[in-house]
């Protein structure tokens, strides 16, 4: 039989769900308790979408107190997943942080006539694209 101590992981079964936790029978026959906020690393809004009554699970004793209530963890109980490498690479979207500049010797108001007109063409982009946005959302229903 495993040892119940702080840090443990073993396997229980779950014997009832509230809308605030799951009780966990552990081994020994001793009964322990997942809150919700321990349920998953995700929100849990309804713990039935996770979890159900005499599912085995493994779960984290995160502490036993004085009166002897044990206060358990699914979601530490987990393996964690490895974060996902750090690319080095150049970006995967195709938005330019930093343009390229073609030509160093532009004065300024070069830069600001060339910045105007890609202003420009960039709103203009964007009101025929909410044109067409609002055209395409018309009355929902039959027509009088």
């Amino acid at each position: 039989m495993q040892q119940l101590a702080v840090g443990n992981i073993v396997e229980g079964k779950v014997t009832g769900i509230t809308k605030f936790g799951a009780f966990v029978e552990l081994p020994g026959g001793k009964t322990g308790m997942v809150h919700i906020s321990e349920v998953a690393a995700t929100y849990v809004k309804e713990i039935k979408d996770f979890i159900q009554e005499n599912q085995m699970v493994k779960v984290k004793i995160l502490s036993i107190s004085e009166d002897g209530k044990v206060s358990l963890s699914i979601k530490k109980a987990q393996d964690r997943p490895a974060p996902p490498p750090r690319r080095s690479g150049p970006r995967s979207d195709s938005f330019e942080w930093a343009p390229k500049r073609s030509n160093e010797n532009l004065s300024f108001e070069d830069m600001m006539a060339k910045f105007k007109q890609t202003s420009d063409d960039k709103m203009s982009d964007l009101k025929k694209y909410m044109d067409v946005k609002q055209r395409g959302s018309g009355r929902k229903g039959p027509s009088k």
